[in-house]
């Protein structure tokens, strides 16, 4: 296989603490080596990227790409051209009663990565759309842990965990029982679980006490109700505590669940997320998520330093799902990377409660990398 050289841009692999100028080669998929002038095959396939940015391939940790099997689910293919991620994580758009069609004919063919959590909820989000939203988890009659369990063992190699949605939405007057279920399927299985918290009930202190090390508070910024942010302004102590015993907090952006207001309480008091993610489906597309480069640009205009972003959609979302080949440039990892500009103008940012940001920077996909092979967005 031709070796493939990415030459001259500005890599950062928070993963190796690397920031600056240098060349990463590829070689049977993998990646080969990085740093100034690493050495190449005579006849490797160069590629000058002088100005661009270059970071492992990125990992959005929250997604919808079950596209045709669910009313929320995108095209992971198609948002991997204006995205730059690499690999999609599915959170729960499937359940044990459709997984198979979404591994078949989603999973499967994808030119992209995409790896799944499995919803504790037998049809997976069946019901999220603007004109119909039933939540998945509101009937406790949908939720067999025996057929969950099942599907997820026989789907090991793939599946990263189990996802669960509660809330006044997503569970309705079930409250927090699909927390405790999901749980007792995931300790099963030695999986970890992604939870999901809109409107209570149940409450924010009632979900994050149950979470383990290794388990996700997803929609982590969340505005009131339900906030992880008390009302003079500092972390509230369950969350502070969840931290200290590992839990792991993803935003999860999506089109009701990032709030600017949340966000700003939360960096000043030194609370940074531990992976920022899109929550990308067929209704924040449209905005005010849009896409995983979309969601990391706010961040960077409130002043999170570049390095530290692209860490939360690196090798942050990788350690979160086990797969610590993905997301970072170290030798023998899976060639991915991601080529980024940083573009300058004026730009305008919205979160899910209408307020405008206004910056000046904003993250662009220039090309991707599968595999040690150019993808480019086209």
């Amino acid at each position: 296989m031709t070796e493939l050289v990415l030459k001259g841009g500005r890599v950062i692999d928070p993963s190796q603490e690397l920031d600056g100028i240098a060349d990463v080669v590829f070689a049977d998929g993998k990646v080969k080596a990085v740093g100034r002038d690493a050495p190449h095959a005579r006849d490797a396939e160069l590629r000058d990227v002088k100005g661009l940015i270059v970071t492992p391939g990125l990992i959005d940790l929250h997604t919808h790409v079950y596209w045709g099997g669910t009313s929320l689910g995108v095209d992971a293919a198609a948002l991997a051209r204006t995205s730059g991620t690499t690999t999609f994580v599915d959170a729960g758009s499937a359940g044990a009663g459709n997984f198979h069609g979404f591994r078949r004919h989603v999973i499967e063919p994808s030119p992209v990565r995409i790896l799944p959590y499995l919803n504790v909820s037998f049809p997976g989000i069946y019901a999220f759309s603007v004109p119909v939203m039933v939540g998945e988890c509101a009937d406790l009659r949908l939720l067999d842990l025996r057929e969950c369990l099942r599907v997820a063992e026989e789907n090991r190699d793939i599946v990263v965990g189990i996802k669960v949605r509660v809330g006044r939405s997503a569970s309705g007057s079930s409250g927090i029982v699909p927390l405790d279920m999901a749980l007792e399927v995931a300790e099963e299985l030695g999986m970890s679980v992604m939870c999901h918290l809109d409107f209570p009930p149940p409450s924010r202190l009632e979900v994050v006490t149950r979470l383990r090390r290794g388990d996700v508070l997803t929609h982590c910024f969340r505005p009131f109700p339900n906030a992880p942010v008390a009302p003079s302004g500092g972390v509230r102590e369950e969350i502070a505590a969840a931290r200290e015993r590992g839990v792991i907090f993803d935003i999860g952006h999506g089109g009701g669940s990032f709030g600017f207001g949340t966000t700003r309480k939360m960096l000043a008091a030194g609370f940074l997320p531990d992976v920022i993610s899109s929550d990308v489906h067929a209704v924040s597309i449209n905005g005010p998520a849009f896409d995983l480069l979309h969601t990391l640009s706010k961040f960077v205009v409130l002043g999170v330093p570049l390095p530290t972003v692209i860490k939360s959609a690196t090798v942050a979302p990788a350690a979160t799902i086990g797969r610590t080949d993905l997301g970072t440039f170290k030798p023998g990892a899976v060639g991915d990377a991601s080529l980024l500009e940083m573009e300058e103008g004026q730009f305008t940012y919205h979160d899910v409660l209408g307020e405008a940001l206004k910056g000046s920077k904003r993250l662009a996909a220039r090309g991707i990398v599968l595999g040690g092979k150019w993808w480019h967005p086209g």
